[in-house]
Formats: structure tokens, C-alpha cells, sequence
């Protein structure tokens, strides 16, 4: 198995991370999880993608929730303490000297099996975390990103409920592929009724007319962005809700963004060829956009480092 050299790296000092696998750190070479692994063996794991800014960890508690949540409808056992969440966390940015521009991809797997197989009755050691930080800016490009709408559908809980932050994303991978080869940034997702669900990786939101409209979180995740950036549009005094919004809508919406803690809010100039607004950031998006990162640099879990 070859390993990355630092000039293939999007930023080159992640050639050199610790991340903190099962019970400790661990250099970015030697950081790997057993063949037997549920997230291996089928995808059966929980996440959560967290931001420093600053010396503090945005929204931790909050995604803490979701992932135990996440966690505990999956049925696993033997989930670690929020505690030793946080200790292992806390550790891994001290290891690496991240204090402020980095993410962090937080996954609890179900553990090794002692023989491969569907059952979590092959679980029987206990739960692995991983603590992935890296020197990551957000994303997505602030001047705006293009979409095209997927040919498949999201998830449904007919099917899989989108409230569980599990590791199985084939659904939106098969979105996002689409996207790459149209040569766009994402893809949206509809539900099993035609309404706009989410993209591929983030909440969507549309201003129509002064309202700020985002889709019921039915078929889609709950995300943490999206409801701080309810909160800051309703503390503003903007007109906020949460309801079925057709592709229609989105199309000749005056402004459309994207929300999620890697790209933060990222403008939307083009949807399925058809320019939004006038195709570039809008007023609102932006109003909204330097709220949601002047809240996100002054609240937070401090770092004990």
C-alpha cells in the first residue's frame, strides 16, 4: 500500500498528522483499522465533522449529541464517555498543534468482528473511535458554487433515515458522481416525492423574496449549520421556514446557499444551467454568512492546550 506524498496532499502539512485511533495517537502512516472492522466490513459506523476556530471546537456538544444519538438508534454497545470523546479529541489537536483552520472528521465504528459477517453479533470487543484533524479550510469556493440536480433519490425513513449520521453515504456518493461528471460542485437530492431534500453533502437554503426557506428535515439531515443558521436568521428578524420547496422554487429563487460545517454557507450561482438571482452571492447570503463565522469565532469548547 503506498502512502501519499506531501506535494499529492490539498495541503501539504497533513503528510505528517497524528490521528488518534482506538485507544491513542498514532502517525498518519500507522493509522489504520482492522480488515474486521465494521466500517469496513459494511459501512457501519457514526460521524461528525467539527471546526476549530481559535482555540475553540464550534458546536462540539451539539454534534456530540447527534453522534451518540447516531449511535445509540444503531444499537451499539459499549459507546465511549462524551468524556473520553473530548479527552481523545483534545489530544489529537495537541499532538498536532491545531488551534485554529482545521476540521475534524469524528467516526465511531462498531468495532472488529471476530469473523466477518452482517450480525453485530460479531461484535464483541467494543465500540473504535477515530479522530481525524487536518489542516483544512472550508472547502467550498466563497464566490460561489454551481449544482445540477441528481437522477436518484435521497433516502427516505422508508428506507434509511437521514437522522442517522452513518458511515453508508453510497447514496449520496452516486449524487456526487453524478456531479463530477457534469463538472459542477454537487448535486441536489430529491425526495421520494420530488421536493428539493438537500445536496449531496450539505443543507440547501433559498431567499424568496426577504424569506429565508429551507426544506423540511424529512429526507434530510438535521444538520447543525442549518439550525444555527435558523437561529441567526430568526435573531435578525428574517422571515424563516421550513417547508416543502420544489426544484421550481429553487430555480427562480432570488438567492440560494449551502450550509455544513466543512464549507460553512457558500453561495449558489447556478442550479441544472439556470443562473440564480443575479448569479452571484446575494445580500442576505452574505449578511447571513458573516453572522454564523463571527459567531463561530467567539463560541466554542475551549481547548485545554
Amino acid at each position: 500500500m503506498r502512502d501519499y506524498e506531501p506535494h499529492e496532499l490539498p495541503d501539504p502539512r497533513n503528510a505528517d498528522i497524528y490521528i488518534w485511533v482506538g485507544d491513542g495517537v498514532v502517525p498518519r502512516r500507522d493509522a489504520k483499522v482492522s480488515v474486521f472492522d465494521s466500517s469496513v466490513q459494511g459501512g457501519d459506523a457514526v460521524w461528525e465533522g467539527l471546526r476549530v476556530y481559535d482555540g475553540r471546537i464550534f458546536q462540539l456538544d451539539a454534534h456530540l449529541d447527534r453522534l451518540t444519538a447516531s449511535a445509540h438508534i444503531l444499537a451499539f454497545e459499549g459507546v465511549p464517555s462524551r468524556d473520553a470523546i473530548k479527552t481523545a479529541i483534545f489530544a489529537t489537536l495537541e499532538a498536532n498543534g491545531m488551534r485554529d483552520q482545521a476540521h475534524i472528521r469524528l467516526t465511531l465504528t462498531r468495532g472488529p468482528k471476530v469473523t466477518s459477517g452482517m450480525s453485530p453479533a460479531f461484535n464483541r470487543i467494543g465500540p473504535c473511535l477515530i479522530v481525524l484533524a487536518e489542516w483544512k479550510q472550508p472547502v467550498t469556493d466563497a464566490d460561489g458554487i454551481r449544482l445540477i440536480t441528481a437522477s436518484g433519490r435521497r433516502n427516505s425513513p422508508q428506507t434509511l433515515d437521514s437522522k442517522i449520521h452513518h458511515n453508508n453515504l453510497l447514496n449520496n456518493i452516486l449524487a456526487k458522481i453524478e456531479a463530477n461528471v457534469a463538472g459542477v460542485d454537487d448535486a441536489i437530492m430529491l425526495d421520494l416525492n420530488g421536493f428539493v431534500s438537500e445536496t449531496n453533502a450539505t443543507n440547501i437554503f433559498a431567499v424568496r423574496r426577504g424569506e429565508l426557506l429551507t426544506p423540511h428535515a424529512d429526507s434530510c439531515l438535521p444538520g447543525v449549520t442549518r439550525r444555527v443558521v435558523l437561529e441567526l436568521g430568526r435573531a435578525v428578524g428574517i422571515p424563516t421556514v421550513e417547508r416543502n420547496v420544489s426544484l421550481a422554487e429553487f430555480y427562480s429563487a432570488d438567492e440560494v446557499f449551502t450550509t455544513g460545517t466543512m464549507g460553512e454557507l457558500s453561495p449558489v450561482l447556478e442550479i441544472d444551467g439556470r443562473r440564480i438571482g443575479a448569479g452571484s452571492a446575494g445580500a442576505l447570503t452574505l449578511r447571513l454568512r458573516d453572522l454564523y463565522r463571527d459567531l463561530a469565532g467567539r463560541e466554542g469548547e475551549p481547548l485545554p492546550f
